[in-house]
């Protein structure tokens, strides 16, 4: 038996193992969308059609096969580069007259593959030792998220204490506010002999000159105090004499 013929069965073999396979595959994807009742119905059209299907057989010159002139300015690029040659190499063998030789990798381009498939493809036990210490990084910030949280836990009475203590501090605060803006309404109208607008510049006056006043008798009292405490007479004493 020549090579071609043993070519052309084996290539009928493949077609016809292929074309099982395309049937099986096809059956299966048909019946997820037209169900199993259309689905007996259309399946012997298909497995019918596909097994008359007869594609061409891939012949193969073995004795005079195509081999691109590097020199001439007619042959594409692509049928010059090197991996069209390994693609020669691979189908006609040394009848494609190449040199395998050649068709390994220089000593540069093999570093290149060597350092990419420490990249991509490394070692198992590198691969071991990578997803040790993504655990490992993992464990530890788990840790101290874990950590974070337990202070901060026990920061929380006193935060809830001292947020409860400023609320109510500035209610207070707002208490006193509006019992002292009500004082000096009540004030300005005994003052002037009717409301004024809070707004208005008398008003502001008004609280200006009340603030000085307070601000003086503040002053005194301070002074007062003071000198009782250093044993000084006062003012006030003073002037009984």
């Amino acid at each position: 038996m020549t090579s071609a013929a043993r070519v052309y069965l084996m290539t009928s073999e493949v077609t016809w193992v292929s074309s099982n396979m395309a049937a099986s595959l096809l059956s299966r994807r048909t019946g997820l969308f037209f169900g199993v009742s259309k689905l007996n119905s259309f399946i012997p059209a298909v497995v019918h059609q596909i097994a008359n299907y007869n594609p061409r057989p891939l012949w193969l010159n073995i004795k005079n096969p195509y081999i691109p002139d590097k020199e001439s300015e007619k042959t594409p690029d692509w049928q010059k580069t090197e991996k069209y040659d390994r693609r020669l190499f691979g189908r006609y063998g040394r009848a494609s007259g190449i040199d395998p030789a050649k068709l390994w990798p220089s000593h540069d381009r093999l570093e290149e593959l060597v350092a990419e498939e420490r990249e991509w493809h490394p070692p198992v036990e590198v691969m071991l030792g990578n997803i040790a210490a993504r655990e490992k990084e993992k464990a530890q910030k788990r840790m101290e998220r874990e950590k974070t949280i337990a202070a901060n836990m026990a920061k929380m009475p006193k935060m809830i204490a001292d947020w409860k203590k400023q609320k109510r501090e500035t209610k207070q605060k707002q208490r006193e506010d509006k019992i002292r803006r009500d004082k000096l309404l009540a004030e300005a109208r005994e003052r002037f002999g009717y409301a004024l607008d809070p707004r208005s510049a008398k008003f502001k006056e008004m609280v200006a000159e009340i603030e000085k006043e307070e601000k003086k008798k503040k002053k005194v009292q301070k002074r007062r105090k003071k000198e009782e405490e250093q044993g000084l007479p006062t003012a006030t004493a003073e002037a009984s004499q």
